[in-house]
């Protein structure tokens, strides 16, 4: 149900019924917003909803109960992370809005927030800053005496989820504060990612045939509630700050003083930040931000309006859900409808078929969009998208054109559904070979690795910075060499010579465009730097699905070369396990696929399984490749930390006629690439602030004990089960007291888990 269906609903209802009703809509939204980071509606329609919940509330104030979404905090609190009392509430904000020009005065709200400061505080023109919004996570950071404490999100307002370790991860967050540090400080913000790098990841998501991330928001909110730091390192996520929470130093009296700490410090904050005085001021500083905000690199959504003054604000105080010296004016998003043409259909560099939107030209935030990826058949059938169809089109994050929905009215009478494989017949269209579509995946795939499309999208690919960073060998380049005949994979390049290169032609056999001998020089000189570069840049140009950048380097954490990555026993070991897992859970007696079954042939059964694949596990255990963990009663997991499908994808790749071959390839070049990031045993990580020291843990803990075990392996630490000699402390909560008593004799120090966080929150120095 979407909000023009509850709009037309809401005139059959009463007014407690719509009342009840909102409710439930946006505690589910702020629930799936908040804490899952998948929202099912856009922000304005949640937006509009919300202030429908407020004026029924103003006109019927008996309505409001305390736990209306109009008093509450949004909730991020998840499982599985340590939790923090704030030392001072961490509240939200107030929305105001734009209106439409049909509404009255665009600005009202804005107009009305300022009179309202002037009225509590008696006094005309007070000064107030003016920021930007970022659509990113609250996070609060907090530093005692010049180190971080810790960082957490603001959760339910009073309780936050401990996310020190990714935190850590952000490498403009100072660990420590330079000499003059206050005492206290906790400093408020906002984690983001960057729009050019969510739409990198975007663009890998889709060539890899995943599911796209709806918004930066969500990318982030879903990464920073990761439980393994290392992969949460690979996300391209940055910290602004924004407001100042606790606070022990010298006397700061506005945000000029605010600022000048946090420059002192070190630490990053939110700009451009506009001082006003005066109403107009004020809306001139609006308008300013909605126009600089398209220049920033990361997604906003309107202007915060704050008091510049600290006594003001203290004077003004809050509510139970926000301070009333500050209000976020929400600019109207800005939509335009338009009518889809046709829909094209792009083939990647891993054979990933993507439709693409042809529109209707049309002027949408400062520049005018003709076309919109539509991501994937799926995607298509969800939203109901026909050729023909009036689009109402927005940017997200004022970055991506994107559908918000079919405007279904203006519908032609003749449209007809799209099917993607009906379009296209079945066939890619570059090449004509068969499409498929692996079972639980989303995307269509070309069938010929050879595919002309393929082969320049895999050069070009394969040419880029973040892979080979081979000049001048991208884009039309690698078209025309594909379309010369002088390449079929991106390999020939190795092959090519100075003259062939630089008499390509770039242009038309009418109107020819010479590659020239001084960029074929560069380009060669650039393939043979390649040669030497490591198995992660490698791994990453060979465009082998789901593997990007990120995943890339992970791996490479596991293997020393391409040619034992290649034939690699480890990733085979955790395919085999995953599968050897599944039937172990199959087989639980307590299953209830397993009522009226033999219980003693079941467990008998469970026990042969688990005497092969222990054994085949434990080595790589050992070392930190992989650990066999419980999942609730009579059940296993197994954790892959390079993912099930990666691991599936490159043992299929290098099992390939076409991976054995390009195998070969290397072989017969002298490429063999060798990882810069492998580690022999990651249980013995060198560099982390418990590098060398072995732990054991024991007795009741705040999180499941496996989540304490991938903290302290992520920071150079060896989790171990048994107390020995070599144990260097004992991690005890509530119980254990055999391992105490063990500990005892052999004289090893026991500790609290608080103890073992402020170890690996402390930097070593």
């Amino acid at each position: 149900m979407d909000l023009f269906d509850y709009a037309a609903k809401a005139e059959k209802q009463t007014v407690q019924e719509r009342y009840a009703e909102l409710c439930a809509v946006i505690r589910r939204n702020n629930e799936l917003y908040y804490a899952k980071a998948t929202p099912e509606i856009s922000d304005a329609e949640y937006d509009r909803l919300y202030r429908e919940l407020e004026e029924l509330e103003r006109a019927h104030p008996e309505l409001v109960t305390p736990d209306s979404p109009t008093q509450r905090v949004g909730n991020d609190l998840s499982e599985g992370f340590r939790k923090v009392e704030h030392p001072a509430p961490m509240q939200s904000i107030d929305d105001i809005f734009e209106h439409k020009p049909e509404q009255g005065e665009t600005d009202a709200e804005l107009v009305e927030f300022y009179a309202r400061l002037e009225r509590s505080l008696g006094l005309a023109a007070p000064k107030v800053v003016v920021e930007p919004k970022i659509d990113g996570c609250a996070v609060t950071l907090l530093y005692r005496n010049g180190r971080l404490e810790y960082a957490a999100t603001r959760g339910d307002g009073r309780t936050g989820d401990d996310i020190t370790a990714n935190v850590r991860t952000i490498s403009t967050v100072p660990f420590t504060l330079p000499e003059g540090a206050p005492e206290l400080l906790e400093v408020r913000g906002e984690i983001f990612m960057p729009s050019a790098d969510f739409d990198a990841m975007n663009e890998q998501r889709d060539a890899d045939g995943l599911p796209a991330f709806a918004n930066p928001r969500n990318a982030t909110a879903g990464t920073i509630k990761l439980l393994d730091p290392a992969e949460v390192a690979l996300r391209p996520l940055r910290f602004l700050a924004h407001g100042l929470g606790v606070y022990q130093g010298e006397e700061l009296q506005d945000m000029d003083d605010w600022e000048a700490l946090l420059t002192r410090m070190g630490i990053p904050y939110n700009k451009p930040i506009i001082r006003a005085c005066g109403l107009q001021e004020v809306r001139r500083a609006v308008a300013d931000i909605n126009t600089l905000r398209r220049e920033l690199g990361f997604a906003t959504d309107g202007a915060v309006v704050k008091l510049d003054s600290f006594a003001q604000r203290a004077e003004l105080g809050s509510t139970a859900r926000a301070p009333r010296w500050a209000a976020a004016f929400k600019y109207l998003p800005e939509q335009r409808e338009t009518v889809l043409r046709a829909i094209s259909i792009q083939v990647g560099r891993t054979g990933v078929l993507t439709p693409v939107a042809e529109l209707e030209p049309v002027k949408l935030s400062g520049t005018t969009v003709s076309r919109a990826t539509l991501h994937n058949a799926d995607e298509i059938e969800r939203k109901d998208i026909r050729i023909g169809d009036t689009l109402l089109m927005e940017k997200s994050g004022e970055i991506i054109p994107a559908v918000v929905h079919v405007v279904k009215e203006k519908r032609p009478a003749d449209s007809l559904p799209y099917s993607l494989y009906d379009a296209v017949g079945g066939v890619c269209p570059v090449c004509g070979a068969p499409i498929s579509r692996e079972e639980g995946q989303v995307a269509w795939r070309c069938t010929n690795l050879t595919c002309p499309a393929q082969a320049a999208m895999r050069t070009t690919y394969f040419c880029k910075r973040e892979a080979l960073d081979i000049e001048n060998l991208g884009g039309t380049v690698a078209e025309a060499l594909v379309n010369r005949g002088l390449i079929s994979s991106p390999l020939d390049l190795f092959r090519l010579s100075v003259e062939q290169l630089g008499s390509l032609n770039l242009g038309t056999d009418d109107e020819p465009r010479r590659f020239g001998e001084k960029n074929a020089a560069k380009a060669l000189a650039a393939l043979e730097n390649a040669k030497k570069l490591p198995l992660e840049r490698w791994l990453t140009a060979l465009g082998i699905p789901a593997i990007g950048t990120i995943t890339a380097r992970s791996t490479a954490k596991y293997q020393r070369d391409l040619a034992e990555l290649a034939d690699s026993p480890y990733l085979r070991t955790l395919l085999r396990l995953e599968a050897d897992i599944d039937r172990y859970n199959a087989l639980n007696p307590a299953g209830k696929d397993n009522k009226g079954k033999d219980k003693e042939e079941l467990k008998a059964q469970r026990e042969a399984l688990r005497a092969e694949f222990d054994p085949a596990a434990a080595p790589y255990a050992e070392r930190g490749y992989l650990a066999l963990e419980k999942d609730g009663p009579n059940r296993l997991k197994l954790t892959n930390p390079i993912g099930s499908v990666a691991t599936r994808n490159m043992v299929r790749y290098f099992d390939s006629a076409a991976g054995r071959a390009i195998m070969e390839t290397l072989g017969a070049l002298g490429i063999n690439p060798v990882s810069a990031g492998y580690t022999e045993n990651l249980n013995e990580t060198a560099g982390g602030p418990l590098s060398g020291k072995v732990f054991v843990l024991t007795g009741a803990l705040s999180r499941p004990r496996p989540d304490f075990e991938k903290l302290i392996a992520a920071a150079g630490g060896k989790p171990t089960g048994s107390v020995t000699k070599n144990t260097t402390y004992l991690v005890a909560g509530e119980g254990g007291g055999s391992k105490r008593e063990k500990a005892a004799k052999l004289g090893i120090p026991v500790i609290t888990e608080q103890e073992l966080l402020d170890m690996i929150n402390t930097p070593q120095d």
